[in-house]
């Protein structure tokens, strides 16, 4: 182990489940013990086995807090009408407060269009475009955070980084975590740089950022030597790599190579563990805020 400091994703994970369970609960006292509970729907289309325990820790997560878990399994061959369909049913539910269609989605299914239906207020994801258009003009809010990149800046304040004022750089910039996560690394007045496949010198860019955010979905892709000292690395891949000596055959790792970055780094977020963990917290939280405010209580 390096000298990094490890950003535990996996307890601050923990600690905002306590969090919203107390409200779950504060909920309760306050609207009777029959009030509805806060209600999260899932669609999965297919059988993917990475989407499949995502989707089942989200429900052991809806569990643990006192949620309502909705789910509708559909077959990889499902037609985009009966899929929107699901998603129309969902959205007029008054027991469900988000509904989140997961990704990937079968290549005859039009992603944008799904994702575009779900409605803006149960947008728990927040991948509608009006919520991303917010975000990306100052003064406004969206009423939803995409989940993972909400879960890069909790990671960040609750580790007391000082975001305002320092030059970050976001590798990636899918619409999924890499574009937001800049986007809100500018509101809160860092200096952003976003590096992508066209980007020349990408090592030289890094060498200037005291926070750098992976996010390209390539096995160890940022070595060592591309970390300035000091920085703060969050990684957000996850990606299988081979391992014999594993009993899967495989292992998981980042987009950064994570003992040579420790060496360099004041403190870096682990795969698994880090980022992952974050993601279904801050659904978890989403949800909680579109329930408050369809019972009135925000």
């Amino acid at each position: 182990m390096g000298k990094a400091d490890v950003i535990d994703g996996k307890a601050i994970a923990q600690d905002i489940r306590n969090e919203i369970k107390e409200e779950v609960a504060k909920l309760k006292e306050h609207k009777g013990k029959e009030s509805p509970v806060p209600g999260l729907a899932v669609v999965l289309v297919g059988a993917r086995k990475d989407s499949e325990t995502y989707v089942r820790n989200k429900r052991k997560n809806c569990e643990e807090v006192g949620y309502e878990s909705f789910q509708t399994d559909l077959p990889e061959e499902v037609s985009q009408e009966d899929l929107l369909k699901v998603v129309a049913d969902y959205n007029a539910d008054e027991r469900v407060h988000g509904v989140l269609v997961q990704l990937p989605l079968p290549k005859h299914i039009n992603e944008r269009e799904v994702l575009d239906a779900v409605s803006l207020d149960k947008d728990v994801d927040g991948f509608h475009p009006h919520n991303i258009g917010s975000l990306a003009l100052r003064g406004r809010s969206p009423k939803f955070v995409s989940c993972t990149p909400k879960g890069v800046m909790e990671l960040l304040k609750r580790t007391g980084v000082k975001i305002s004022g320092k030059r970050a750089a976001v590798i990636g910039r899918s619409n999924i975590v890499g574009m937001p996560v800049a986007l809100l690394l500018q509101a809160e007045d860092a200096t952003v740089t976003v590096i992508h496949s066209r980007t020349p010198e990408p090592e030289a860019i890094c060498k200037e950022a005291d926070i750098l955010v992976a996010a390209i979905g390539r096995a160890e892709f940022v070595p060592g030597s591309w970390i300035k000292p000091g920085a703060v690395v969050i990684d957000v891949g996850m990606n299988d790599v081979e391992d014999a000596s594993k009993k899967r055959g495989y292992r998981l790792v980042g987009d950064v190579k994570y003992a040579e970055a420790s060496e360099t780094a004041s403190a870096i977020t682990p795969v698994p563990g880090g980022v992952g963990p974050m993601t279904i917290a801050m659904l978890l939280q989403n949800t909680l805020e579109s329930a408050k405010k369809s019972f009135g209580c925000s």
